[in-house]
């Protein structure tokens, strides 16, 4: 019998199949396959089903995973045997399509080309449009189809292994075709074959296994036979089994060299292949064979690749390695043949712990703890030492495994019966004291961390039963000193203390400590009781050692800081439940000695806390606690006032003593007064009389202004919760005002040692704010009568309901004028502009024209987010299918004509503004297509018919670049509708090209610059996005928040900086418009030296210009020679002033009004113009409800510095 023994062998052998044994080869159109699994071939050639019902190849099958693989395989084997060259023929196509490559293998190809040849052929046939191939694929299905394809190859080996995969031809086939594969340049075909033929090692492996076991057995039985007496040995079975012996012999160095050709031919290679995936696929298969086959595999010549591949740079490489070794490092018999390796590698897999891969350095820590558990002396202390620290990483998986390796190093060496004998002799209940104590010593030792709570996590999971042992824990604290046992230090108990108090709090909320994880995380059943079980636990343990623990350490601050905390982790039901009250009595007393002692921040902030929980009104004792409390505080007060008294007697003339008794009390009292509402006792009377002393006289310590500062500060805090506990109108006020005070004005002036008083409100208050306006400003006022109890429903009632709502109003609108809330919130503002224009239009104008004149851009698509809101709010409620001649439709277009109108007249000064606003009208118009189809207008289509308002203020030149803008979405097909539903566009394209110069394109000509595919949006700058919820008002769609207008503008051109926040004064202080943005007097409207700074609109017509010239189309001969010429460059005629004064009377007299740049539009007069008149003078402050001014004082107010509303 014939081996293959080197690669060129292999070569000749797929080109030149062997004739030998082999069956008469069958003309091509007699040969077929099996017609159970519904496979066809003609010459050779997969044929399809003409109703492309079945599966018709190996690939097909394999990938839909229907059948059995058993089955699958066992109809490829008989068609085999009927016909080899047509099986084998099968096969490699399967190879072929696996790699994604179109192409096919015919028979004549098969039998005529060279192996080179035919690969070339097929990379040749290779789509190369595509980078993705099955095995590289997402989705569900192509992960089945790895698994499937990777089980097809074991199952063909197993059934194979008997007869078919000697006959030196199959395998030969095979072998021969995957390594010349595995050195393609294709990398699909290279990641493919190098699976395959890795699988297919493994499964000869696995056969080789079994020879070797058969091997074994038959030779004990032919031994055992042989040494049997003459009389009885049998020579026939000896022949038979002398036979066979070497019949499996023969077959083991048949497979020996198969495997020798795959690692040699395929292996070496791809080891270390560019691809990582291909080289992770080599480490994890060998590390499957040193298990499988260790007599055979597991020695120095093949670890060697698992511990150079352990540097690989890329951290999937890395972390195959560490997982091979991981499943040799288990079985332990298996370790005196890895010495050596781990020898030569244990640096490299100590380093390995330090990964910048988080999972690969946790799969080193846990190798680390198996060559640990192995070999005692195989890592050194440094080696130890190494991971010791990884306790406190931040990252949990890593700092767990840590921890593991701590406590197999640490607290798994113990002998179980002497420490309990140990114990016992001691008094003590558990046997983990030494350990306990070991867990001090490790944590004192580690001076670079002082995270307890870290450090309890980490050992969480491992060390459990140590850390729940407070029994233990207790008794060494409270225990005295044992002759020959060396007691605890001062330091060590402080350690012990913090570390028992991590322990409850870690069994107490069963989730890891702040900077440890991604959140809360929901428990399971399992480990919710476990949660319960263990708080009932500590909770009656601790119940009764606590007031002893304080007892004895109520002298020491830093303990007792620390032992205060436990109560907050009690089931505090288990006191009335357990008639435990005579604990909770000595617990209170110790912690009154505690608040008598101590005059420390911690302590007492401490004691108070612990008051505040056990004063909960959910529990029964409740009152039990109040009482001790009221005791406490009605001694402090006293002794305070009296100590106030004679500080203020004595003057300059008081002594230490006195300082120190106002001091200490009124320390314990500030304490208290923050977790505790101490107005009954009146604290800030003498804590004002300290604070006026310390004026008049100057001679107040310092110590003592601060703390009555704090006090007072508390004290205000109280009342003030009391006063808007039933009015969050005012809170709102307050809250307002306050974010005034605190922005970022208040550093102006040369004041910028105030910078950390500055607050900007984040988006999660910025939201919460919005969604109080819009919940209570944009209600209608029968709603609002019907909420107010107790009020009659007259005139002066809704008068005043609305002069409130109004407020509400101008507080949230002078936040965003002076860039305290963010511009986009406008957008649900505007949009109640005409719906609410008699109560709140003259707010609403005045907060458009101030957020134009801070940035113009941002202005237009905060108002195109407002329409695009109302827009979606219609979708919701009408569905996809609008009626466009519907009072909705039109309120939104009349809303977005007023909105045009207040852009002026000058074009030029709004000219990027207005193109922006375009912009993003077309984007939104065509964001979602159609899902019945593109023949369909996308769903927002109808949305151009409001854009199409904003047309008349697009001077010529932008009209063009905005409507090849449109272009890019449209599809050729689209130019042609001319349906109902597609009249928006015809519509907005028309409002394009009317005034566009000698632009006469026909609607029905379609695209000139385009060929019919709808532009990718991939590279659009990222969008800011921000989500505003509103759970009490009407559904606005998020997707209209999150793309509209929270955009991250990509332009160039500078506008005025947000208005500057005005001092805190009435005068109104007028801002003078930046020269830089004056116009230039030498220039003319759309003269070079404006266009040059606007950049959406040029870089559209560089991108069209280019276009033109890459495409070379004929579209430009057919416009005028000057047509040709013009361009967004060019000086053009006059700016065109369209007719804006048609649907509104006597607008041509407040063209001149107070905005600069916003036409001002007179509506109808209101139904209660009597109830506007009185309603117009004050937006902000409440003191001005009754004064009678003049509208005009709208500009003022909202110009003037916040007042605080009087409560």
């Amino acid at each position: 019998m014939s081996h293959i023994v080197v690669f060129d062998f292999l070569f000749v052998t797929f080109l030149v199949p062997q004739t030998s044994n082999k069956k008469p080869r069958k003309s091509p159109t007699d040969k077929t396959l099996s017609v159970a699994r519904g496979r066809g071939k003609a010459n050779g050639v997969a044929q399809h089903n003409g109703d492309g019902g079945d599966p018709v190849t190996l690939f097909e099958v394999v990938k839909l995973g229907k059948s059995a693989m058993q089955s699958v395989v066992d109809e490829w084997i008989e068609s085999y045997k009927q016909d080899r060259d047509l099986a084998l023929l099968d096969l490699i196509n399967f190879f072929i399509q696996c790699s994604g490559c179109k192409g096919t293998v015919r028979i004549e190809m098969f039998r005529n080309m060279q192996n080179a040849e035919i690969i070339r052929k097929m990379t040749e046939e290779f789509d190369e449009d595509s980078g993705d191939y099955p095995l590289t694929m997402p989705g569900p299905m192509w992960k089945k189809f790895r698994y499937n394809f990777c089980e097809f190859i074991s199952v063909l080996i197993r059934q194979c292994q008997y007869s078919i995969i000697y006959d030196e031809y199959m395998m030969d086939t095979v072998i021969s075709l995957l390594t010349g594969l595995s050195d393609s340049q294709v990398r699909a075909f290279r990641h493919t074959s190098t699976l395959a033929a890795m699988k297919l090692m493994t499964a000869l492996v696995n056969v080789a296994l079994n020879l070797s076991i058969h091997q074994d057995n038959t030779q004990r039985q032919y031994e055992a036979e042989r040494n049997k007496i003459a009389g009885k040995r049998a020579n026939e079975k000896l022949e038979l089994l002398l036979q066979k012996r070497k019949e499996l012999q023969e077959n083991q160095d048949e497979i020996e060299n198969m495997m020798n050709s795959i690692f040699k031919g395929i292996f070496v290679h791809r080891y270390r292949d560019a691809i990582a995936e291909i080289r992770a696929i080599c480490i994890e298969e060998i590390g499957v064979w040193m298990k499988m086959y260790s007599d055979a595999f597991l020695n120095d010549s093949y670890l060697k690749y698992v511990g150079w591949t352990l540097h690989d740079r890329q951290g999937e490489v890395r972390l195959k390695c560490l997982k091979a070794l991981q499943n040799l490092y288990t079985n332990r018999e298996l370790f005196p043949k890895l010495e050596l390796f781990t020898n030569r590698f244990k640096d490299r897999i100590v380093s390995m712990t330090l990964d910048k891969e988080y999972d690969v350095a946790v799969e080193a820590i846990r190798l680390v703890t198996l060559i640990l558990q192995g070999s005692e002396d195989a890592l050194s202390n440094e080696d130890c030492e190494n991971v010791y620290h990884l306790v406190y990483s931040a990252h949990r998986p890593v700092a767990v495994a840590a921890g593991e390796f701590l406590h197999r190093k640490l607290f798994s060496r113990h002998d179980p019966q002497a420490e309990e004998a140990l114990a016992k002799r001691r008094g003590r209940s558990s046997p983990n004291g030494n350990l306990i104590r070991m867990l001090v010593l490790f944590f004192l030792e580690s001076e670079l961390h002082e995270h307890a709570a870290y450090l309890v996590d980490s050992l969480w999971e491992s060390s459990q039963e140590l850390l729940k042992d407070w029994e233990c824990m207790t008794e060494l604290l409270l225990e005295e000193p044992v002759q020959g046992e060396e007691v605890l230090s001062d330091r060590q108990e402080s350690a012990l203390i913090e570390l028992t108090v991590c322990t409850i709090r870690q069994a107490a909320e069963a989730h890891p400590p702040v900077g440890r994880g991604t959140g809360k995380r929901v428990l399971t059943a399992k480990e919710r009781k476990t949660q319960i079980d263990d708080k009932n636990k500590l909770t009656e343990h601790f119940i009764m050692a606590l007031p002893m623990l304080l007892s004895k350490y109520q002298a020491d601050s830093e303990k007792v800081a620390n032992l205060l905390q436990i109560p907050q982790y009690f089931d505090l039901d288990v006191y009335s439940a357990g008639r435990m009250e005579k604990h909770l009595d000595a617990l209170l007393k110790q912690i009154r000695l505690v608040v008598e002692k101590h005059i420390e921040t911690d302590v007492l902030e401490a004691c108070s806390k612990t008051y505040s929980i056990l004063c909960s009104e959910e529990y029964t004792i409740m009152n039990r606690v109040d009482i001790a409390r009221s005791q406490l505080i009605d001694e402090m007060t006293d002794r305070f006032a009296h100590s106030v008294e004679e500080l203020l007697q004595e003057a300059e003339e008081a002594d230490d003593d006195d300082i120190y008794n106002v001091l200490s009390t009124l320390k314990r009292l500030t304490a208290f007064h923050n977790a505790h509402d101490l107005t009954r006792w009146d604290l800030f009377g003498n804590c004002y009389r300290l604070l006026k002393a310390g004026i008049e006289q100057g001679s107040m310590p310092e110590q003592i202004a601060v703390q009555a500062l704090q006090c007072s500060h508390y004290s205000i805090l109280w009342q003030l919760v009391k006063i808007t506990e039933g009015s969050p109108s005012k809170s709102f006020m307050l809250l307002c005002d306050l974010l005034m005070i605190f922005s970022h004005q208040l550093i102006s002036g040369g004041r910028e040692g105030l910078q950390p008083l500055v607050f900007n409100p984040d988006s999660t208050l910025q939201n919460e704010l919005l969604n109080f306006v819009l919940d209570h400003v944009f209600i209608d006022q029968d709603d609002e009568s019907q909420s107010m109890e107790g009020d009659e429903e007259d005139e002066a009632n809704k008068i005043e309901a609305l002069h409130k709502r109004r407020n509400l109003l101008a507080a949230f609108c002078k936040l965003i004028i002076y860039d305290i809330v963010d511009m986009p919130a406008a957008a649900d503002i505007f949009k109640h502009y005409m719906k609410y224009y008699n109560d709140y239009g003259d707010i609403i104008k005045e907060t458009l024209s101030k957020t134009r004149q801070t940035d113009k851009i941002l202005c237009a698509k905060t108002l195109i987010l407002s329409l695009q809101q109302l827009f979606n709010e219609l979708l919701q409620d009408q569905g996809p299918n609008l009626d466009r001649t519907s009072s909705h439709v039109s309120g939104i277009k009349e809303l977005a004509r007023r909105f045009a109108l207040t852009f002026g007249l000058d074009q030029i000064k709004t000219r990027e503004a207005v193109a922006t606003l375009h912009k993003d009208g077309i984007e939104f118009a065509f964001k979602y297509q159609n899902p019945r189809g593109p023949e369909f207008p996308p769903i927002n289509l109808a949305f151009l018919e409001v854009l199409s308002e904003f047309s008349s203020k697009l001077i010529r030149q932008d009209k063009k670049t905005v409507h090849s803008y449109l272009e890019k979405f449209m599809s050729e097909s689209m130019s042609e509708r001319r349906e109902d539903v597609w009249l928006p566009l015809i519509s907005y394209r028309n409002s394009l090209l009317t005034g566009g110069d000698e632009d006469h394109m026909s609607v029905t000509s379609g695209s000139s610059s385009k060929t019919g595919s709808v532009r990718s949006k991939k590279g659009r700058p990222p969008l800011h996005k921000k989500r505003i919820e509103e759970p009490l008002q009407k559904n606005i769609n998020e997707e209209s928040s999150v793309e509209g207008s929270w955009m991250m503008r990509n332009d160039t051109l500078q506008t005025p900086g947000p208005l500057q926040t005005p001092q805190l004064t009435s005068t109104v202080l007028r801002e003078n418009r930046p020269a830089e943005h004056m116009p230039d007097p030498d220039s003319e409207p759309g003269s070079e030296n404006d266009y040059m700074q606007m950049s959406w609109l040029s870089q559209q017509k560089m991108e069209e210009v280019s276009r033109k010239d890459r495409t070379g189309m004929n579209y430009i001969k057919s416009r005028s020679s000057q047509g040709v010429r013009r361009g967004l460059m060019e000086d053009d005629a006059e700016p065109i002033f369209e007719d804006v004064m048609m649907s509104s009377r006597g607008q041509l007299e407040d063209m001149n009004e107070e905005f600069e740049d916003t036409m001002v539009i007179d509506l109808p007069p209101s139904r209660n113009r009597r109830e506007r008149a009185e309603l117009r003078p004050d937006f902000f402050d409440s003191a001005a409800m009754i004064e009678d001014e003049s509208v005009s004082k709208t500009n003022e107010f909202l110009v003037s510095a916040p007042q605080v509303s009087n409560l």
